[in-house]
């Protein structure tokens, strides 16, 4: 049973460089990194040293607030660098891989035959348990906490977004497991969102033991935050989880297989990408891997793990994203244009605004870059962002709550149902450039702090 949720407002940036639906590389990196920048709120505390050998699933992290939390190595190897950063943060593990992969026997087990708390512990000692995203704060789920509801988002209508059914195509066993071992974690069910426009043609909509939901629009309407605000929004003292269809594949071959397995296909996309395509990697792979993949000729590339809108810039020398199943090559936009935005014809720059003519031609795709076209300046009141947040929220009073750092603001106009990813279209149509998803974060941090 499903029910369906048209949504009026969003945008879809029309980015060149989709990935065409082939895969066209087997990655076996040299070395990965398993980084705990990856997890909001995250204490970590080293498990291991330099030099120290481990297997695939083997601990390498702990959570020093929840220490049965557990982080796993993605392959087998010996730990080759600890890297810090200021004040000896911890920025990654990096393990150099071996040739022939080991893997940790958690052994494989029919989830009908276990409880709740044997699930848990199963995804607690494997490594998995950061696959849950605990809301409000997009926190890691809290092992002593069952949520009101699991919530899936099927699809994603983000930039260039990585297609789930040609990603998950040979994962669906996997995917119906994990689904019938979460659902024993919560009494609100697990519910799942799947696109209108090919609701039939994914293999997403045979799942059993969901609820299923159905949702209409341009992005944002595949944000799992979103489409939780139409289902069942997010109440002072509730608490639901969320996961990703990737995670999902993982949590089914970790009961399907016994083993703690991170591998995933990739979209490399993007302005700057040769040969837009797939490749078969893993979580923590370096974007060295993919380096060749930029086209010939471009030395300021920037190499997001993620899509444009809130992917993080780690670098040719970076590594993936642990969800992260996208990495998209756009060119810095370091240069200066004379005239500006006053210049009398830019065909070939989008404007949401009808500043330039591209409403004129509105299928084209546009190899777009990261220059802001201007700096930050005063923040005005406007309903620009209400034209593309599909939520019913005042995006401009809960950025000016955090701002202020008012939590009784912020619990009003909304701070527990959004995370940076929701409002990130806000941030691309701002006429003030103002940074949105760096101070939703800090009122996210500060709610935190406060409320904890």
């Amino acid at each position: 049973m499903s029910n369906n949720i048209d949504l009026k407002r969003g945008l879809d940036i029309p980015i060149s460089g989709t990935a065409v639906q082939k895969t066209r590389k087997v990655i076996k990196p040299d070395v990965v990194a398993v980084k705990p920048t990856d997890f909001r709120g995250l204490m970590p505390r080293l498990l291991v040293r330099e030099g120290d050998k481990v297997m695939a699933g083997s601990p390498v992290l702990a959570d020093k607030k929840s220490p049965e939390i557990l982080f796993a190595s993605p392959v087998s190897g010996t730990v080759a660098e600890i890297v810090r950063g200021e004040k000896r943060k911890l920025l990654e593990v990096r393990i150099k891989a071996d040739e022939t992969q080991e893997y940790v026997d958690f052994g494989a087990r029919k989830v009908s035959g276990l409880s709740a708390d044997e699930i848990k512990d199963a995804l607690l000692k494997s490594g998995l348990w950061p696959a849950f995203i605990q809301r409000p704060y997009g926190i890691i789920a809290n092992p002593e906490i069952r949520p009101k509801a699991i919530f899936v988002s099927a699809f994603s209508t983000a930039p260039l977004a990585a297609c789930a059914e040609y990603v998950f195509k040979d994962e669906m066993e996997n995917i119906q497991t994990a689904v019938n071992a979460i659902a024993k974690l919560t009494d609100g069910g697990v519910h799942v969102s799947l696109n209108s426009e090919n609701y039939s043609g994914t293999p997403f909509h045979k799942l059993e033991n969901v609820t299923f939901h159905v949702f209409s629009g341009k992005h944002p309407a595949g944000n799992v935050g979103v489409q939780i605000h139409h289902i069942s929004p997010i109440l002072k003292g509730e608490t639901v989880w969320t996961v990703s269809p990737l995670m999902l594949a993982a949590i089914g071959k970790l009961f399907n297989t016994g083993k703690y397995d991170l591998s995933r296909l990739v979209a490399v996309s993007g302005p700057e990408a040769n040969d837009p395509c797939y490749v078969q990697g893993i979580a923590g792979m370096p974007m060295e891997s993919i380096a060749d993949f930029c086209k010939d000729g471009k030395s300021s590339v920037r190499f997001i793990s993620g899509d444009v809108l809130t992917g993080k810039n780690v670098g040719e020398q970076g590594f993936l994203g642990f969800h992260d199943n996208q990495v998209t090559l756009i060119e810095e936009g370091n240069h200066y244009e004379m005239l500006g935005w006053a210049k009398p014809f830019r065909t070939s720059l989008f404007s949401f605004s009808h500043t330039y003519f591209s409403w004129l031609t509105p299928g084209k795709k546009y190899d777009m870059d990261t220059n802001l076209h201007g700096g930050p300046r005063a923040f005005v009141m406007s309903d620009v962002y209400g034209k593309v947040l599909p939520m019913d929220i005042y995006p401009v009073y809960l950025i000016k709550a955090c701002l202020a750092g008012d939590i009784d603001k912020m619990e009003k106009f909304g701070i527990y149902e959004v995370l940076e990813e929701d409002l990130a279209l806000c941030e691309y149509v701002c006429p003030s450039k103002i940074e949105i998803q760096s101070i939703l974060s800090d009122g996210i941090d500060l709610m935190m702090k406060e409320m904890a």
